[in-house]
């Protein structure tokens, strides 16, 4: 059944009045990701400085996943937010109780490390299994994620239709479960931080004139096969690429510097008709299809000029 899609919302004048001279960025002394994320922007950075804005107010990132561009912005103020409560919860911990999640976290590498292959995979697959059985909140819960992270297959986070983490073991000689230096850092880093976790609409409703918001969502399919959409148990397709959509074409109303990463697809490139749309070339190894893997192009969409 073939979906019918909103009509496109004309852009204002904003993508012409907003003109923004490239930004030296101050970016904070060896913080990066405490999470690898598939799709994650560690890589892109060196093509992303040059669209972000000159100067801005506030930060919003409504889809934070690894939070690199966060990082690398390191922004005076923030609003960050993902759907994954897990995700979030795990960035509060960091923020709030980092000597504690150093102390599960060095107990776990210690573990690992004292087991032959055969045994790390055991254990991976036995913590796998308490980490989906642990209510939210709980500390150990944030160490499972972290060590399910470092050694599971690819840096991937996926969940079942039941919201099961359900990731295989990934065989790493050495995965490196802590890193005490660089959790301390994202912990100092986070201070005074909000964190949430709401839909990407709420997400962005209390953000004004000069905020600068990073859209970084599941991004659109580049074929039927390859959705790569669900590391939440709910998908992101048309329905909700339009919705953002029309979130973004309401913050350029609003006046805010507006930035999206998104997948090179004719269904992007029209649905954001009236915008600036810029190319960046991404390493991408997940992908069943040859066309997903290796060089790939990405949009990056702005409301101002470059």
């Amino acid at each position: 059944m073939t979906k019918t899609l909103a009509p496109i919302q004309t852009a204002r004048t904003y993508s012409i009045t907003m003109t923004t001279p490239k930004k030296t960025i101050t970016r904070p002394n060896g913080v990066k990701p405490f999470l690898k994320w598939v799709g994650g922007k560690s890589q892109l950075l060196p093509q992303l400085r040059d669209f972000y804005p000159r100067t801005f107010k506030r930060y919003f990132e409504p889809f934070l996943g690894g939070g690199a561009v966060f990082f690398d912005v390191k922004p005076k103020e923030a609003f960050l937010n993902d759907i994954n409560t897990t995700l979030i919860t795990a960035y509060k911990h960091v923020q709030k109780k980092p000597d504690d999640l150093v102390n599960l976290l060095r107990r776990l590498q210690d573990k690992y490390d004292r087991q032959s292959e055969e045994g790390r995979s055991a254990l991976y697959y036995e913590i796998r299994s308490k980490y989906n059985d642990l209510s939210e909140g709980d500390l150990n819960k944030t160490a499972y994620l972290i060590f399910l992270n470092k050694t599971g297959y690819n840096g991937l986070y996926r969940e079942s239709s039941s919201g099961g983490f359900n990731v295989p073991f990934g065989k790493y000689k050495n995965p490196a479960i802590l890193d005490e230096s660089n959790l301390l850092a994202v912990s100092n880093t986070l201070k005074g931080v909000s964190l949430n976790a709401l839909s990407f609409e709420k997400a962005v409703a209390e953000s004004r004139r000069g905020d600068f918001v990073y859209f970084d969502p599941p991004y659109y399919p580049l074929n039927g096969t390859a959705k790569f959409t669900n590391y939440h148990e709910k998908d992101f397709l048309e329905e909700e690429q339009v919705k953002l959509r029309d979130i973004f074409a309401e913050l350029d109303r609003r006046g805010c510097f507006v930035m999206m990463s998104n997948s090179y697809t004719d269904f992007i490139g029209k649905l954001y008709r009236g915008f600036n749309k810029h190319t960046v070339l991404a390493n991408r190894a997940v992908n069943c299809k040859a066309e997903g893997r290796g060089k790939v192009k990405e949009y990056v969409i702005t409301n101002y000029k470059i």
